[in-house]
């Protein structure tokens, strides 16, 4: 007796057809590819208040910036890159995650209350003057100096946290402006 074939994958190896069209089969648990894995992530950081670009697929300065800050406030391990494992953890976080940042989904929910020492973000300062020449000097964002934290002073405050491996806040914190004054080397009042 010989053997049955299979409907789905003719003896050749040839895809199977119907009606002289060939179909494809892809299999259920094929990878996906980065460019999806990243567009999820993508979309449920912005779900979370962490990202605030396009949806796009690609991995760049936003994408890489919103990863870190969940990941530091979900206490996780930083990652190497954007994964399947990284996609579910931010699936299985609460809402609650959500740090304070500003953009279009800022204004739905409320700023947490800080108390430690950080400067108020509507009170004009000459701190936050020094701060904000400091960062604009430094590369760190154009920034206009308004004596303000606005949202590109809270951006350029950030990238410095991250590069000096401090924890990403976006205030103008004591810490931040101690740090900043070392890095130039003079004082910022």
């Amino acid at each position: 007796m010989a053997p049955a074939r299979s409907p789905a994958k003719p003896a050749s190896g040839q895809p199977a057809t119907s009606g002289g069209a060939r179909t494809t089969y892809k299999p259920p648990s094929a990878p996906r590819s980065p460019g999806e894995i990243i567009n999820d992530i993508q979309r449920e950081l912005a779900r979370r208040g962490y990202y605030d670009g396009v949806s796009d697929g690609l991995y760049g300065p936003k994408t890489d910036a919103a990863i870190r800050d969940f990941e530091q406030a979900a206490g996780l391990k930083p990652s190497t890159e954007p994964n399947e494992a990284l996609l579910q953890a931010i699936v299985r976080s609460p809402a609650k995650l959500v740090k304070g940042t500003t953009g279009a989904t800022a204004a739905a929910r409320p700023t947490p209350v800080r108390s430690d020492n950080v400067i108020e973000r509507t009170a004009a300062s000459k701190r936050v003057i020094a701060l904000q020449r400091a960062l604009a000097e430094y590369g760190y964002g154009q920034i206009k100096p308004s004596g303000i934290v606005d949202p590109d002073t809270q951006a350029a405050i950030e990238k410095f946290e991250r590069e000096r491996k401090l924890p990403i806040t976006g205030q103008a914190s004591d810490r931040v402006v101690r740090e900043l004054a070392a890095m130039t080397g003079r004082p910022l009042e």
